[in-house]
């Protein structure tokens, strides 16, 4: 079968959600955005076919395909939900092209680092928000060790401008509180640049969403390629390692998505049951049902599945969430029916260290404030948000820090805006009938204006 350009999406200007009384059901994950775009810049770089079974199809995986093809990688739908992958063995036929990005951050960031020590004439740019979202840590590693990479625009930001450089790396560093993404962009570029010595990354301060490296590790590891670990500090590729296809590879179910359904079976009753991901899983966002079960749900799991129900009203708790920051909003969002105020923190050590926490902004800066757009429309719902840097003990908002929230009745009606990231929307838009069913207040519709807005 021969490539076909992803047609494109038409959106309805709302969408009516309706109240819902109770909720329970089975759903079926669609694939991992994160594992779908690291897997199919790995079967681009490895020798060999790949068969990706279950790849997402969305925005971002589009984008990607569109990019390998325009890189001259070759690759076919097998079914809808398949792709094989014929790999360029560590190199790229085509060494000029224009790549639009969109807003596809899990896109841009590995093919930043690739692109930069493979060598050619690129330039990568995006919708106005992937211009917004910060690269400036990825670019100055690299730099740092003879790439050639200029921004076109602001400076820290996409489009970015990629040349041939000299890559010099025996050891390279990098900021771990920003974005994890730019740790896994060095990591899968490592094998490129260790032909014959071995290259280190070392990560400058705490290294935020750890379990996101863990997804990238294991699958290097899939493609045949081994790094050393010294905890979370640096990170070491040998020389000689390539990446070789494992012949074909499943994409699991996205764990972040999971974790709306489990937190709709622990308001709505449930059992809510999401196949996909499970006890077995790769992604750290699996761990979120264990915040569920902190809060007083009924949890199961099995190898491929994970299952959540209502126990009584859900208890507020103190948690860090920086390990997950994905699901952090979809504990916000149930926030509202908890017995007494719920304090979403990203930092274990917010009380106890009376500033802003080691760590930084990591939610904040890697993803365009998303956290805050979701502070701002929950109060639609009569939930109090706040951010702080100190500590937990007001409802109202300063100007900087941790997210609290504290429970209140839902406002009947009320029509939200989307913008455009999709976890902030998904989240916050998802439950309001479940909030106002469960509080015991009378629920009427929300509409969603423009859900286009996000194309998710």
């Amino acid at each position: 079968m021969t490539q076909q350009k992803p047609q494109s999406k038409h959106y309805p200007q709302h969408i009516d959600l309706e109240p819902v009384m109770h909720v329970e059901g089975t759903v079926r994950l669609p694939g991992s955005k994160s594992i779908s775009n690291r897997t199919l810049l790995l079967a681009a770089l490895a020798e060999g076919e790949t068969l990706i079974h279950d790849l997402l199809a969305s925005d971002d995986t589009a984008v990607m395909l569109e990019a390998l093809r325009a890189l001259g990688i070759k690759w076919e739908e097998v079914d809808e939900r398949s792709i094989r992958v014929h790999g360029g063995g560590g190199t790229l036929p085509q060494h000029e092209a224009d790549l639009f990005m969109g807003n596809a951050g899990t896109a841009i960031r590995p093919l930043t680092a690739a692109l930069a020590v493979i060598g050619g004439d690129y330039t990568l740019h995006g919708v106005s928000r992937m211009h917004e979202r910060p690269i400036g840590d990825l670019v100055e590693a690299l730099n740092a060790v003879g790439a050639a990479i200029e921004y076109t625009g602001e400076p820290g930001f996409p489009p970015l401008r990629i040349k041939r450089g000299h890559i010099h790396a025996n050891r390279m560093a990098v900021r771990g509180n920003v974005s994890s993404q730019f740790l896994t962009a060095l990591l899968m570029a490592a094998p490129l640049m260790a032909r014959g010595h071995a290259v280190t990354i070392d990560v400058v301060g705490e290294l935020i969403s750890k379990p996101y490296i863990e997804i990238t590790l294991n699958l290097m590891r899939r493609f045949g390629v081994t790094v050393e670990q010294n905890g979370w500090a640096s990170f070491t590729v040998q020389p000689g390692q390539r990446y070789t296809s494992p012949g074909s590879i499943h994409v699991e179910g996205d764990a972040s998505s999971a974790s709306y359904f489990p937190a709709a079976g622990a308001i709505g009753g449930g059992p809510v049951r999401v196949e996909g991901v499970g006890a077995d899983s790769i992604q750290g966002d699996v761990r979120f049902a264990d915040a569920l079960e902190r809060m007083g749900a009924l949890v199961t799991r099995g190898p491929n599945w994970i299952e959540a129900r209502a126990n009584g009203p859900l208890q507020a708790i103190d948690a860090d969430f920086n390990h997950i920051p994905d699901a952090a909003m979809t504990i916000a969002v149930a926030a509202p029916v908890c017995r007494r105020p719920q304090h979403a923190a990203q930092h274990r050590q917010l009380a106890r260290e009376g500033n802003r926490p080691p760590g930084g902004d990591g939610d904040r800066t890697a993803q365009t404030r998303r956290r805050g757009g979701g502070g701002r429309r929950l109060p639609a719902h009569h939930a109090t948000c706040g951010t702080e840097p100190r500590h937990h003990r007001h409802l109202r908002r300063p100007p900087h820090g941790d997210v609290l929230f504290a429970g209140g009745p839902g406002r009947q009606g009320a029509p939200r805006q989307c913008h455009a990231h999709q976890r902030s929307e998904v989240r916050r838009q998802d439950f309001p009938g479940l909030f106002r069913s469960v509080r015991g207040h009378r629920a009427q519709r929300t509409v969603l204006i423009a859900p286009g807005a996000y194309q998710r």
